[in-house]
């Protein structure tokens, strides 16, 4: 059952590319306009209104399409809900082995960070606890480095309260969904993954650099500078 996720996710997604390749293109162009983005932050300063007027007009101008970025992500609401009501009402799922620890897909992950995910001989926190919910498993986990790798290849948001929520979201996703089935976070992961194989592929095809690695050093360099 966990493979059959994973290939109704590629199904699903190679479905959405043709919406996915114009969001994609939208994105790689905005990336490219980041340097100017900057420079018209600085100059603006606090006026946001100067700052809004500037970005609406360099969007014009380079014709990009800021609300793109969305296109993909409206289809698959319905999708990630369907799937939730699915898992928890399909029998198939009931403790259906796929791999390791994983014997019941429609049930949290039973890893545990407590007991490294399986290796030191130490039990787990009970499933729904609070200490399960802070003590996360190997599938959560994966969920917030995926949506963080993801994060890299996208914009960074211009104002600085955006900014921080953004940085902010793949972490409280990660405990957020830790409680949840593992068929639906197994999903996610997918999901996230497939995405950013396509979204590199498109931005390298369109002659923008994406330097994933890079702009990962980057935060932790500008996190030891505000020390």
């Amino acid at each position: 059952m966990g493979w059959s996720i994973i290939c109704l996710t590629l199904v699903i997604k190679a479905l959405l590319l043709p919406l996915a390749y114009k969001s994609y293109v939208s994105m790689a162009r905005m990336k490219e306009l980041q340097p100017e983005m900057e420079k018209l932050k600085e100059s603006a300063g606090d006026d946001k209104q100067k700052m809004q007027k500037g970005m609406m007009e360099l969007y014009k101008k380079n014709k990009v399409n800021p609300a793109a970025g969305c296109l993909p992500i409206l289809p698959q609401i319905p999708i990630f809900f369907s799937l939730y009501k699915v898992i928890f009402v399909t029998l198939e799922l009931r403790h259906a082995t796929w791999f390791g620890p994983f014997n019941d897909l429609s049930a949290p992950d039973p890893t545990s960070i407590m007991n490294l995910f399986g290796l030191l001989p130490w039990g787990t926190p009970d499933a729904g606890s609070i200490i399960a919910l802070i003590l996360i498993g190997i599938l959560p986990l994966l969920l917030g480095i995926s949506m963080f790798m993801q994060q890299q290849l996208n914009p960074a948001p211009t104002d600085a309260t955006q900014k921080m929520i953004f940085a902010w979201m793949p972490w409280v996703f990660m405990f957020m969904l830790g409680g949840f089935a593992s068929g639906l976070v197994v999903y996610w992961i997918a999901n996230n993954t497939i995405t950013f194989i396509q979204q590199y592929a498109i931005m390298r095809s369109q002659g923008v650099k994406a330097d994933v690695f890079g702009n990962i050093t980057n935060i932790f360099k500008k996190s030891k500078k505000d020390e």
